[in-house]
């Protein structure tokens, strides 16, 4: 029960060295891959959800878009995996990591305004100002876009980053909550355990979820720039 509440959240370290990388590039490594002509269930299983997630996140696109689409299937994926293994017990979540976020969130953003900028300026300039905007209201209302603009990446890293703290610090709280009354109130912990599994689903839910916010406001902003 002294145990630190956000001890889960420091980046571990093995023989001093930051582990952060390894566990970085582990997710990757539990996609399964078919090497033959006939695929079993499970690789059948995970193209067609592959399948459904662009076709859901592409299909407002035009042609230049559609070649982002390789990039916001592997983010997906690699948000999606990453959030799941961090439910697992004594691991950790690069995704509560917001300076990790944040080097996911300003390098998209950033392209897709670049490539706003470069093939379709003058769209670009025009959601500075909205049509009709009355002449006194200029100056404020290109401010307030501009710092709107710039924002993007912040509101998308600090979402993933406070969705999965607060779920995480939520499960560690009830889970406490349970070991401790498992001495005191045997019925009291079994309805504290309950509501912990239901919880545990909820969070599985959630981890998908934010995944696929993350890359769907990715794929938003890439929209408005091609």
């Amino acid at each position: 029960m002294n145990e630190n509440l956000f001890a889960s959240f420091i980046a571990p370290t093995i023989l001093g060295l930051p582990a952060a990388v390894l566990i970085i590039l582990f997710p990757p490594l539990l996609i399964p891959t078919s090497k033959y002509l006939i695929n079993n269930r499970l690789i059948t299983t995970q193209q067609w959800l592959i399948k459904l997630t662009s076709k859901q996140m592409m299909t407002m696109h035009n042609t230049k878009g559609r070649t982002w689409s390789l990039m916001l299937v592997s983010l997906i994926i690699f948000i999606a995996t990453t959030n799941l293994l961090g439910l697992l017990p004594h691991s950790f979540t690069p995704t509560t990591q917001l300076s990790m976020n944040l080097a996911m969130a300003i390098p998209l953003w950033a392209g897709a305004v670049i490539m706003g900028f470069r093939s379709k300026i003058k769209n670009a300039l025009a959601h500075f100002l909205p049509q009709g905007t009355p002449t006194p209201l200029i100056p404020m209302l290109v401010i307030i876009e501009t710092i709107s603009l710039l924002i993007q990446p912040m509101a998308l890293a600090v979402r993933l980053t406070a969705n999965i703290t607060a779920s995480h610090l939520l499960m560690h709280l009830i889970g406490s909550a349970t070991l401790a009354m498992s001495t005191i109130n045997l019925p009291s912990t079994l309805i504290i355990f309950t509501i912990l599994i239901l919880l545990t689903i909820l969070e599985i839910a959630v981890a998908l979820i934010q995944a696929y916010v993350f890359t769907l406001l990715v794929s938003l902003y890439l929209h408005d720039n091609t």
